[in-house]
């Protein structure tokens, strides 16, 4: 199991509570949708915040994910298919190619793929209108350069760059901060909501220092919207 999935998986009954900023993403996408597409297919559908998000009758919705736990959190109905899967399997798309949808969603799931550039391309091979939201580099910049790490997502253009080789979309950079009462809650809630895909990259001492040095009262988040 990849750290990413531990991490959700592991926190998965109160991630709901968590994902605040994360749900916020999903209302975009949902907001975006000028159309009300029937049979619909969300990779990376966690607990169900997408599916919650949808006021229109559905006639299919396909959710996968790689968290067993998740899916056992996600709303069930007659209309409700999920599928245990991994989008960084290429036999998951083998899965999906026969299957008719008319849009694809992802809401802060694909910034963890080993090869996005091959998940793109083969989401483009289904032929079907996406839309999806990529955290990127910019979430946790101040984070990040207090504590001197490298950011583990790559940037908003590189994920441009990428997805211009395989469809024609529009693009938009969401930018949104989240408020704690205390530099320690933060960090309580990086652990636990999953943003940190599970990397541990300081020390105790250097955590404890970087807890007590930090300059903001807010995390930074940037989020890549696609729509095609």
């Amino acid at each position: 199991m990849s750290s990413v999935c531990h991490e959700f998986s592991r926190y998965a009954a109160e991630y709901g509570s968590r994902n605040v900023i994360q749900r916020l993403v999903a209302e975009k996408l949902v907001a975006s949708t000028h159309e009300q597409p029937q049979r619909i297919l969300d990779l990376g559908c966690g607990n169900g915040t997408l599916y919650s998000l949808i006021d229109w009758e559905l006639a299919r919705f396909v959710g996968v994910d790689f968290s067993n736990s998740m899916l056992s959190h996600h709303p069930l109905s007659v209309n409700v298919e999920l599928i245990l899967g991994d989008f960084n399997d290429p036999a998951l798309f083998e899965r999906l190619k026969d299957n008719r949808f008319d849009r694809i969603y992802s809401a802060s799931a694909l910034q963890w793929a080993e090869d996005l550039e091959s998940v793109i391309k083969a989401l483009a091979s289904l032929n079907t209108p996406m839309s999806l939201a990529i955290f990127t580099a910019g979430t946790f910049k101040t984070l990040h350069e207090c504590a001197g790490v490298t950011p583990l997502l790559r940037s908003s253009d590189e994920v441009m760059d990428i997805t211009e080789k395989y469809v024609n979309a529009r693009y938009e950079v969401l930018h949104y901060t989240l408020e704690f009462d205390s530099v320690r809650e933060m960090f309580r809630y990086i652990k636990r909501s999953g943003v940190s895909g599970g990397r541990r990259v300081l020390d105790y001492r250097s955590t404890k220092k970087l807890i007590e040095t930090y300059p903001l009262s807010y995390l930074e988040f940037e989020i890549l919207l696609i729509q095609t």
